[in-house]
């Protein structure tokens, strides 16, 4: 179709005169239509109009199979693919499959290796916005989301949703093997290896194989000689913070360990063998 109107910025062709002068405010950041309410500007009054809805609360089209209401038609079409099933935007050098445009553009930023949303401090790229505006609180060190029980603070809704867990032992991740429940989706993973003999984390030095990462970043620490669990107490480090919850009793004097008769030690690896050892006696 003939597209006659061209944009002299960039080149693009538009049917009407209409449709070009639309798409130049994209290039002059005019936004002639303005909300009576908050005052945010549009290009175009459908886009004005749409936006008065996040006021009014009125969702004109809702979708057949679940009545949720959306304030425009494309929201609309692309939430009914969950219905569907359908994945019209296929990518071209992995085939993988999605419901929006917008999702596929930001997929193959992976392929290219394109990373458009750059941080202004320390120039990290990122493939999209929302992961840049996540990364910036780094540096600013704003944490918008506070746990409502004890104020814990934390820079993403779903850490504090993961974190609420802990106050109401809501256990939702469940292993498929035993039956044993986890607060999040990671620890899940993590353990589904223990019914394994798959040791997947290799150490890059030694080749030794762990079950999950975290093992994996202890061990390499034996070689890397890093110490990063620092006491308060005297400085000293350790390289894991086991080790270091340890030591500090011997600071504190806190003995949370106590053997069948009563005596009480700083570590659990103490309990066995005292306990035989008292056992002995009694004989």
């Amino acid at each position: 179709m003939e597209k006659p109107w061209k944009c002299e910025d960039c080149g693009k062709g538009f049917k009407g005169a209409y449709g070009l002068k639309r798409h130049q405010r994209s290039h002059t950041g005019e936004k002639p239509f303005t909300c009576s309410v908050c005052g945010k500007g549009f290009i175009t009054p459908h886009e004005l109009e749409r936006h008065q809805r996040s006021h009014t609360g009125e969702r004109p089209f809702p979708c057949s199979q679940c009545e949720k209401g959306f304030t425009d038609i494309g929201n609309l079409r692309r939430h009914e693919r969950v219905h569907t099933g359908e994945r019209p935007f296929t990518c071209s050098d992995c085939e993988k499959e999605f419901t929006q445009l917008s999702s596929l553009q930001r997929h193959q930023r992976v392929h290219a290796g394109e990373r458009p949303f750059t941080c202004s401090v320390c120039d990290k790229g990122f493939t999209r916005l929302a992961h840049l505006q996540r990364h910036q609180q780094v540096h600013t060190g704003e944490r918008p989301f506070t746990c409502s029980v004890c104020d814990k603070a934390f820079t993403q809704l779903s850490n504090l949703q993961a974190h609420q867990r802990v106050h109401t032992g809501e256990k939702p991740f469940i292993c498929t093997v035993c039956d044993k429940g986890f607060a999040q989706l990671s620890s899940l993973l993590s353990h589904y290896v223990t019914h394994t003999k798959s040791r997947p984390f290799k150490c890059s030095d030694c080749r030794r194989g762990f079950k999950s990462s975290q093992l994996l970043m202890s061990h390499q620490r034996v070689h890397s000689e890093e110490r990063p669990f620092i006491c308060s107490h005297c400085t000293k480090s350790f390289r894991t913070s086991s080790n270091l919850m340890q030591h500090e009793r011997d600071h504190t004097g806190k003995s949370p360990f106590t053997s069948p008769t009563g005596k009480r030690f700083t570590r659990s690896s103490l309990t066995e063998p005292q306990c035989h050892s008292h056992q002995r006696e009694t004989l």
